[in-house]
């Protein structure tokens, strides 16, 4: 199972924060902290799995991430995953962003992550896999984004009107 999705900056700073089990605010930055003590110290030509550190899940949990540009992508996962799973998931989650957003960066984890969190909750819910078909999860944002657009279009319509007649009377 996913216990936490973390993504982060070369600096540490969280950019997309999934826990799956209730932790205080104080112990998710905690967690944020270690995971990035552990995972930045580590060279870019060694394996992208390592055992975890004592705050989610005890010995029981692994960090498997991924390094793109800027930002590190984090599952941190307990032992009944498959590692190689876990980072082909990844590289479905990045890859599902950089067609959604045309070339993702870091900005747009930033400012668009309702988006983004709407993109994840189609590939991860309650810590179970749900969707790896990227087509399927793209067709499914658009959907989402155009229904976004045809309701912020009705609300502007709609003030024209009661303006109008406001100002008739």
């Amino acid at each position: 199972m996913i216990k936490a999705i973390l993504v982060f900056n070369n600096h540490g700073k969280p950019r997309l924060l999934r826990f799956y089990q209730h932790y205080t605010e104080e112990q998710q930055q905690q967690i944020v902290r270690e995971t990035f003590h552990l995972v930045s110290r580590r060279d870019d030509d060694v394996c992208s799995f390592l055992e975890g550190g004592t705050l989610i899940g005890g010995s029981d949990y692994k960090l498997i991430y991924r390094h793109y540009a800027t930002l590190y992508f984090v599952f941190c996962v307990d032992s009944s995953e498959s590692e190689l799973g876990i980072l082909d998931l990844i590289q479905v989650f990045v890859e599902t962003l950089d067609r959604c957003f045309e070339n993702v960066c870091e900005l747009d984890l930033i400012f668009h992550v309702d988006k983004v969190q709407y993109i994840l909750a189609e590939i991860v819910m309650g810590g179970m896999v749900l969707e790896t078909n990227m087509n399927d999860i793209c067709s499914r944002f658009l959907e989402q984004d155009k229904l976004e657009k045809s309701e912020n279009r009705v609300i502007p319509e709609e003030v024209e009107k009661v303006i109008s007649v406001v100002l008739n009377r």
